[in-house]
């Protein structure tokens, strides 16, 4: 499996994922010693079999890593009944979790690794599976019919994993016009609708309250960051640094304004109201603070190793007061980001770090989202993450987890190797 060169500075490598032919000797009997973690998962010596032979499958050379050619390739395979194993039969998943997650602090853990939460999309035929609808799907840029799950990842100096799933059920799911599918698919009777950022906010509050896995950063996208549910969960624990990307019309003041109780008459009566003193400057929003922005105070950083050389960007940071309805809301760090050249393309972050952070930090944060695309794509492309032709709910959660662990038992041969990678995305500590 390949991975960008990516690098700045010289401190904080995340390694690259690249096992190789000497990496994976005696890969079968290690393959077993992996699998005895999650014995006692599952109540019976059968599934436990199948969950061996099936991410045996997923290693394998085959083109097409469903559950029918997995089961064809195996001697003396059955389809229906790995079919079952998958589907059907029930796996002790928080149980499988917390075991993975143990593994993962072991070979990964650090106090300052990054927690990275991103989604994913999953193209389908028909209507039968769980969750599909039109909606926008990452993987073929554009809305079509699939299923979209939302994923957590993580990243350390010691290399990067996949730490957990959901997947998102469009509200449609929810009404009386998909009761039957929701049966079919064994949608458990419990769920409600959750937005992405909401679920999000879900994995993020349960490996805080888990507390295996360590991290100190937060990474996410606009359809994050932008979100009050997401952003208020990660606030809700002190000492963590978010870094998530903006929309640029997204209003700022570089300086509070200062606010008065007015009184305001209405088919209510008079009520008092919080409201910006007269005289305050109005908000700006990003893309308009961008442009004012001298070229004296843009720094130029080399954030990745391209096939063609050096990739660089611009950034520069303020301090500004973001505006909510109208208000002054909380004060954070705002980093743009542009492309050289004369059209330039501009992107905005905002994080909570503290005043005396550094631009070298937010140089790392804004490329470090690589590592989960970097899991989606090892993933897809070696272990056939999006081959799956399974329709129901455990299904889907089933075979995720099963593709978290196989991306994750590669990952162990490497560092089980102690080889030195030589290409690296870096931050500066």
């Amino acid at each position: 499996m390949r991975s960008e060169s990516r690098c700045h500075g010289d401190s904080y490598p995340i390694p690259k994922f690249s096992p190789e032919r000497d990496d994976v000797e005696g890969f079968m009997d290690e393959l077993r010693g992996f699998h005895e973690q999650f014995r006692d998962c599952f109540t019976r010596s059968e599934p436990r079999e199948h969950f061996r032979l099936y991410m045996s499958g997923q290693f394998s050379p085959l083109e097409r890593k469903s559950i029918e050619p997995i089961a064809l390739q195996i001697e003396d395979g059955k389809v229906r009944a790995m079919q079952r194993f998958v589907s059907d039969v029930v796996w002790d998943e928080p149980l499988m979790l917390r075991r993975y997650h143990t593994l993962v602090a072991e070979d990964m853990g650090d106090p300052e690794g990054v927690l990275i939460l991103d989604e994913s999309g999953f193209a389908k035929k028909g209507d039968d599976s769980i969750g599909v609808a039109r909606q926008y799907c990452g993987s073929t840029g554009k809305v079509d019919n699939c299923q979209v799950g939302v994923f957590a990842a993580y990243a350390s100096r010691h290399g990067y994993a996949f730490l957990d799933k959901r997947l998102y059920l469009p509200r449609n799911w929810f009404e009386e016009t998909h009761s039957e599918r929701r049966r079919k698919c064994r949608m458990p009777v419990e769920l409600t609708f959750q937005t992405k950022p909401q679920l999000a906010a879900e994995m993020y509050r349960d490996l805080r309250a888990e507390g295996i896995v360590p991290f100190k950063y937060v990474v996410a996208d606009s359809v994050y960051g932008a979100n009050p549910d997401f952003i208020g969960a990660v606030e809700g624990r002190v000492g963590t640094t978010y870094f998530v990307s903006m929309p640029s019309d997204t209003l700022c003041w570089l300086q509070g304004p200062s606010t008065e109780q007015r009184a305001v008459r209405g088919k209510g009566g008079t009520k008092v109201r919080r409201a910006v003193s007269d005289g305050e400057k109005k908000p700006v929003d990003f893309a308009t603070l961008a442009g004012l922005i001298h070229s004296f105070f843009w720094y130029r950083r080399k954030v990745s190793e391209g096939t063609k050389g050096p990739i660089e960007y611009e950034f520069t940071k303020r301090r500004v007061t973001l505006c909510k309805g109208g208000l002054p809301d909380k004060t954070v760090w705002l980093v743009i980001k542009r492309t050289l050249g004369t059209n330039r393309e501009y992107s905005y972050y905002i994080s909570n770090a503290p005043v005396s952070a550094r631009l070298e930090l937010f140089v790392w944060l804004s490329g470090v989202r690589w590592a989960i695309e970097q899991c989606f794509e090892e993933a897809k492309s070696e272990l056939g993450m999006d081959h799956y032709e399974v329709r129901k709910y455990p299904g889907w959660n089933h075979h995720m987890l099963t593709c978290m662990l196989a991306h994750f038992f590669l990952r162990h041969l490497s560092i089980k190797s102690g080889k030195k990678s030589t290409v690296h995305y870096t931050v500066a500590a």
